[in-house]
């Protein structure tokens, strides 16, 4: 067994992530600023898009882009429910109404053919999840929100450096990224909108602070008046100059750690290959390129419950975290009234799921402990 516990993810930071940091630390501005300009530019590049706005968090991405669109009370927006509660919560906190959409049973991803049904006069918006760093099948989920007149907003918080059909997720239409912690790239905290809907970002970019036409670093810049008007009520979601920088320099090294990922997923799949109990997801059958946000593994061994068998796990020094518990089966929405939805494939995962240890500083051995400390774990060692 391990002498140390193996945490189930962990941020890879660098002596230049840290010396980005100190060097806006060091600065005359540390809040929204070049920093923060200069990363809003470097992931469009990256990602293809138009349009790219930095912000507190994805959450915040979600928040503003349901106000942005006039989404309210009366309204519906289709979701899976296997996702994390940030996007019902905001949905329902909008006055809205969640529509929960199943997913494919191994790959937890949602499809047209699943969405197309749900839609009624109420639907305003569709809101798919791409998966632990794989893609959703994207393009038939755009014809039918194009051919439906919805908006369409990608999660893509697992997705920094996934790509679907040979392009980069957030290349084409609206997608949100997650810098959260034990994400591919982190800023600490944070998030990114990006648009090839120009008038969709400005309003992003208006309401992320406060309402104003500029904020204070175009103020400071630009030499405009001291103070700037609100043009509509809005919220204070910008990013600072310090997550900036540090969410600039993993960019940089954003390819490399993915490779490691990658690396050690395959590592994984080596390992539990053949063994029934543990069932990794399945690779979606469409063109992507991956980027191994997270190992997950559904536990198939009748008799043994996921709590113990994590329990068991933690005990061998093996972190290990659920992603997600289904969204509809969180006590608010199970009170909410009305019929439970009928959503199978979602909920026999939610019973299962595990996230097992990935993250880019680990190694072989790592790896190796955690293949045995799960096979000793279905034994009950």
């Amino acid at each position: 067994m391990r002498a140390e516990f193996l945490p189930f993810s962990q941020p890879s930071i660098s002596e230049s992530d840290i010396d980005a940091v100190v060097g806006v630390m060091r600065s005359k501005w540390i809040t929204t600023g070049r920093e923060c300009a200069e990363f809003e530019k470097e992931f469009a590049t990256r990602v293809g898009c138009r349009e790219a706005v930095a912000l507190a968090s994805a959450t915040a991405g979600m928040h503003l882009s349901l106000a942005a669109l006039g989404i309210g009370p009366g309204d519906e927006v289709i979701t899976p429910s296997m996702t994390w509660a940030s996007t019902p919560n905001l949905v329902s906190l909008a006055g809205a109404t969640p529509v929960w959409v199943d997913v494919d049973r191994d790959n937890l991803m949602t499809d047209a053919g699943r969405i197309e049904p749900l839609i009624t006069h109420r639907t305003r918006a569709i809101i798919p999840v791409h998966y632990a760093g794989a893609p959703a099948d994207m393009d038939p989920i755009r014809d039918l929100a194009a051919r439906k007149g919805l908006a369409l907003i990608e999660d893509a918080a697992h997705a920094v450096g996934t790509e679907y059909r040979g392009r980069p997720v957030g290349a084409g239409g609206t997608a949100i990224f997650s810098f959260h912690p034990i994400k591919n790239i982190t800023a600490g905290e944070g998030g990114m909108f990006c648009s090839g809907d120009e008038e969709l970002a400005a309003r992003i970019r208006r309401l992320r602070f406060h309402g104003l036409g500029v904020d204070a670093f175009d103020r400071e810049t630009q030499g405009r008046k001291p103070q700037a008007e609100v043009l509509e009520p809005g919220y204070k979601y910008n990013l600072t100059d310090m997550a900036a920088a540090l969410g600039r320099s993993q960019l940089s090294r954003l390819d490399g750690m993915n490779r490691r990922r990658a690396e050690l997923a395959a590592m994984y799949d080596s390992h539990f290959a053949g063994i029934p109990d543990i069932l990794p997801l399945a690779a979606p059958p469409w063109p992507h390129r991956h980027a191994w946000h997270l190992y997950i593994v559904r536990l198939n061994k009748p008799g043994l419950a996921r709590d113990e068998f994590m329990e068991r796990l933690k005990r061998r020094n093996i972190g290990t975290g659920i992603h997600f518990l289904a969204a509809h089966t969180h006590a608010h929405y199970r009170n909410s009234g009305g019929a439970r939805p009928y959503l199978p494939n979602t909920e026999w995962n939610s019973e299962r799921i595990l996230s097992l240890p990935l993250f880019p500083g680990m190694t072989g051995e790592d790896v190796e402990d955690v293949a045995e400390a799960v096979k000793s774990a279905l034994m009950g060692a």
